[in-house]
């Protein structure tokens, strides 16, 4: 269903309940860049068509061959760095500076919501435009295009790797704790274009509904997580995110 058939009541009904919100967690994934023009994991022109995820992002092929890794993410970092938020990123932005206990957990890596404005966000899997030292853990944004050298070195003298969560890896403590503190005590959980596959960001939602929340799905095609929203706004983020944020 596209989000010009979607009942006026339900939408109506969304608004206002965001609106009205103090509380409100929002879950992101790819979908939310993909009309800036960045390319999607899953989708029919994404990333892991070309790459085997299994031998670029993990710790053991970096380990292997950290320059063919390094290509992959210069790669990666080339293709976003000119791409700019679309209306979704900037919506949310603006709803974030209306809402007072907000926040904001990503599963991109791409940067696009700091670039809009977001600040009260966490990045659940890192960031490609920070770098991380594989020996002494010194980590610091870098948004060189290109990197003057591949693969990058730390002034130490070791390797460094894009500060991201390989396969295999865990979340960062801090980010994961502090989305599910928020999910806990949301009165209104906003869920953009995520497959709600990858564990733990795709229980947010469910913690949030148990918990008495209303939980908004915004995709254009069904998803685990349709069964459990209350509100399925079937279209792409930048058409609907504005839509439920204009009238905040």
């Amino acid at each position: 269903m596209d989000v010009s058939s979607t009942p006026i009541t339900t939408i109506e009904e969304a608004r206002a309940r965001l609106r009205d919100a103090q509380h409100v967690l929002v879950l992101t994934g790819a979908g939310v860049s993909a009309e800036s023009g960045v390319p999607t994991f899953r989708g029919p022109d994404g990333l892991w068509r070309r790459h085997r995820p299994e031998d670029l992002a993990t710790a053991e092929a970096f380990a292997r061959d950290p320059l063919l890794v390094w290509e992959w993410y210069a790669w990666r970092r080339e293709t976003i760095a000119p791409l700019g938020p679309n209306a979704a990123h900037h919506a949310l932005a603006l709803l974030e500076s209306r809402v007072p206990e907000y926040l904001l957990a990503t599963q991109n890596v791409d940067g696009l919501h700091a670039s809009a404005g977001s600040r009260r966000m966490v990045e659940l899997h890192g960031t490609l435009w920070r770098l991380k030292c594989t020996a002494c853990a010194h980590s610091a944004g870098d948004r060189r295009v290109p990197l003057p050298e591949l693969p990058p070195r730390c002034a130490c003298g070791a390797l460094l790797r894009p500060d991201l969560v390989w396969f295999g890896e865990a979340l960062p403590e801090e980010a994961v704790a502090k989305a599910f503190e928020a999910a806990r005590v949301a009165e209104v959980v906003l869920v953009v274009g995520t497959s709600s596959l990858v564990y733990p960001a795709a229980a947010l939602p469910q913690v949030a509904r148990a918990a008495g929340a209303l939980v908004i799905e915004v995709n254009p095609e069904p998803t685990p997580l349709t069964p459990l929203a209350q509100v399925s706004l079937r279209g792409t983020a930048a058409a609907v995110v504005p839509a439920l944020v204009e009238s905040r």
